[in-house]
């Protein structure tokens, strides 16, 4: 005879039914799972953003220590450039002074020279029998007072003045007699003169010529260099 345990049978039943209870659980710890991935991301997410926070932190000191260190080493260029510049500016004074003073030694030079060579002119062209009682210049200008024995050799002196290279065209003021025995003539005359000579007329042709920048013209020379 066969006999059944229907009380285990019908344990067996009961906690069969109760089976589908569990399946909540399996809910919730997917659920969980997934929180737990999702908080993973967001940490990685949040240290890839730290670490690329970080690492554009360290490129953007670095530039900046770059570029400081640029400026510092500009402003160091800058500042010998500018001892150099003073050093240039106080030459070009020392330059420009020291040329002043060159300058105005010349031009004293030339000042003592100039009036020694007019007198020098003026001697070579003063013939026998006409002497001078005074002489002065000012503004390219020579004034002359003097005495002479006779018309003619005063003419004589207006004419070496005029073929003169240093000189230009005489005006002769008066001649005057003032002593009858003997007989004693005073005239005065005025000319220009320039230190650069005029053409030299010697060679007795007619024509012009460039000396110093100036054109002067010479017409009806005789040899003598003077006109008849």
């Amino acid at each position: 005879m066969i006999k059944i345990n229907l009380v285990r049978e019908g344990r067996a039943v009961r906690g069969g039914g109760a089976a589908p209870a569990a399946t909540p659980s399996v809910a919730a710890a997917q659920a969980s799972a997934a929180a737990n991935v999702n908080n993973i991301i967001i940490i990685a997410f949040l240290i890839a953003a730290a670490v690329a926070a970080g690492a554009y932190w360290f490129i953007m000191k670095g530039k900046l220590t770059s570029a400081q260190e640029q400026v510092t080493s500009k402003q160091a260029e800058a500042q010998k450039l500018e001892a150099i510049i003073k050093d240039v500016e106080a030459y070009q004074k020392r330059k420009d002074s020291l040329q002043k003073r060159i300058d105005l030694i010349n031009q004293l030079k030339q000042n003592q020279k100039g009036p020694v060579r007019v007198l020098d002119r003026v001697s070579q062209d003063l013939p026998d029998l006409v002497w001078l009682d005074r002489m002065s210049m000012g503004g390219g200008t020579v004034s002359l007072v003097g005495r002479g024995l006779n018309p003619n050799a005063i003419a004589n002196f207006v004419d070496n003045i005029k073929n003169d290279p240093m000189f230009e065209e005489p005006e002769l003021g008066s001649v005057t007699l003032v002593s009858p025995n003997p007989l004693i003539y005073t005239f005065d005359m005025s000319f220009h003169f320039t230190y650069a000579p005029k053409t030299d007329q010697a060679t007795g042709a007619a024509g012009a010529t460039t000396t110093a920048g100036a054109t002067t013209t010479s017409q009806g020379a005789t040899p003598g260099g003077r006109k008849p």
